[in-house]
């Protein structure tokens, strides 16, 4: 009997991951394609969105031929979410798709401020709308593109771009589509209100329901294309951070995932969605899980960070080569392990500004220091002010009502000897961690199998294909210091910040 497998996808924002597992959680294939941002000018982050379709196609005949003596059950998408697709009624592009880092609507959004209707988006959606984000990035169109705003018949984000082309259906998931801020988080239907914000007509969206049930099948063209068996059922996958959440475990509230790349994103589910019970800096929005929300914000760009800090310190000062990553890591981690826990009582504020403080000018550094701080101890102090951030941030959770039992970990902090123990010890909870890499593919593959029917639940999909884990404990001899220095942190921030801001900006 030929053994069935899940293909997961992950169309991330520069390259296409898939996973091919069997059903008990081996890998049968993998495969990846990149493709390039275009900057045609200064704030400008567009991608090709033929491109992007070209490099599933690669990736799935990739899979296909890779997977000899296996059935491919079913797949699902895990795409990123916050770029826009402007297309005509045929679901073909008008335009390049405008990605989530692009900057070119900050004034829209300005405008958005100081008018409510930031404040309209905020309660209908969810979500505070900043430069970058589909419905900003649409209104920019409307007011300096006409003609490629009234061409777009439909506006559609990564997933339901590339679920037209693999099925001919136009549909997506609550996850994906939420971030377009066009979605009632209440009601999870296209908002007629958001919409016409956009000038964007609710009945020509595609249809959006839950992830997890099955939108289309692989057409016989796509079939001879890629060598997938027409008929393969598409299931719904997701937003690719809650895709990632859902195989991490986060299905119940209690669990709270801390992404850390270039910029550290904290996740946590709640059981219903209330914008205006959330923190104001808070986002709230659908979970790839049915019937589970998240809360999202963004901590602060400590990848960033770090990789500055590695520059600065590590890197000989007469080189203009790149910097040796692994080998300055390495040096870091070595440094850290020099210096006792509250790094001499030497303080390091993130660069960002403290990310509890509404509006918060940008801008810190080192806070205490004294002839007996050491590079070691400098070092140590910035991922100790990274942790304090997470911490803060942790404990505003709590204080509007969500249990925080454990900390997922994902990203560049977790391959750290060191960096996991810190968050731990600051804390106080546990950290799990797991070193796998393709998190939002693996979270597609768990609703590809639901979907199908392979699994009875979701959490039997999670027991099944989740990789083994590790729990790093926090250590409670450390539990008063850093309290402490918890307390001291959030203290010297504020009034650093009070000092940075302008008059103007605190009367606003």
């Amino acid at each position: 009997m030929t053994p069935d497998a899940v293909l997961g996808i992950d169309i991330g924002t520069s390259a296409t991951k898939a996973i091919l597992l069997d059903l008990a959680g081996r890998e049968v294939a993998a495969a990846s394609q990149s493709y390039p941002f275009l900057t045609p000018q200064p704030g400008w982050v567009e991608q090709d969105p033929e491109a992007v379709w070209q490099a599933l196609l690669r990736v799935l005949s990739d899979i296909v031929s890779q997977s000899s003596g296996y059935r491919i059950l079913s797949l699902a998408l895990a795409a990123q979410a916050g770029s826009i697709i402007p297309a005509g009624p045929g679901g073909d592009p008008v335009y390049s798709m405008i990605t989530w880092l692009d900057t070119r609507s900050q004034s829209v959004t300005q405008q958005w401020q100081a008018d409510g209707t930031a404040d309209t988006i905020r309660r209908l959606s969810g979500w505070h709308p900043f430069a970058g984000l589909p419905l900003p990035s649409i209104g920019w169109l409307r007011r300096h593109r006409p003609d490629v705003h009234a061409a777009a018949a439909r506006f559609l984000g990564v997933a339901d771009f590339l679920i037209h082309r693999l099925t001919g259906n136009f549909a997506t998931d609550l996850s994906a589509a939420s971030e377009m801020l066009l979605v009632d988080v209440i009601t999870g239907q296209w908002s007629e209100t958001l919409c016409a914000i956009g000038g964007v007509n609710p009945g020509m969206q595609s249809e959006i329901g839950w992830a997890g049930r099955q939108v289309g099948e692989i057409a016989a063209d796509i079939a001879s294309l890629t060598g997938l068996p027409a008929g393969t059922p598409v299931i719904a996958g997701g937003n690719d951070q809650p895709c990632a959440g859902l195989a991490m475990g986060m299905t119940a509230p209690g669990k709270v995932m801390l992404s850390t790349g270039t910029a550290w994103v904290l996740m946590s589910v709640v059981a219903t969605p209330s914008p205006e019970a959330a923190p104001p800096w808070v986002n709230v929005y659908f979970h790839a899980v049915p019937h589970c929300w998240l809360q999202g914000q963004l901590v602060g760009g400590f990848g960033a960070t770090v990789d500055w800090w590695l520059r600065q310190i590590w890197q000989a000062p007469d080189s203009d080569g790149p910097l040796d990553n692994q080998r300055a890591y390495e040096w870091l981690n070595e440094a850290v392990r020099c210096s006792p826990p509250g790094s001499q009582g030497l303080l390091f504020l993130s660069l960002n500004g403290p990310s509890q403080v509404p509006n918060a000018a940008p801008g810190g550094g080192f806070i205490g220091m004294e002839l007996v701080h050491t590079r070691a101890d400098m070092s140590r102090a910035v991922l100790e002010g990274c942790a304090y951030e997470v911490r803060w941030a942790l404990d505003e959770l709590r204080a509007s009502g969500i249990p925080v039992e454990e900390l997922w970990l994902a990203g560049g902090a977790t391959r750290s000897p060191v960096w996991p123990q810190i968050l731990a010890d600051v804390s106080g909870v546990p950290i799990v961690v797991a070193s796998y890499a393709d998190w939002a593919a693996l979270g597609g593959a768990m609703l590809a199998g639901w979907g199908a029917h392979a699994f009875a639940s979701l959490d039997e999909g999670i027991a099944r294909l989740q990789p083994p884990v590790q729990r790093v404990l926090p250590n409670a001899a450390l539990s008063t210091l850093y309290l402490e220095r918890v307390a001291a942190y959030r203290q010297v921030a504020r009034a650093v910040n009070e000092a940075r801001t302008l008059p103007s900006q605190r009367e606003a």
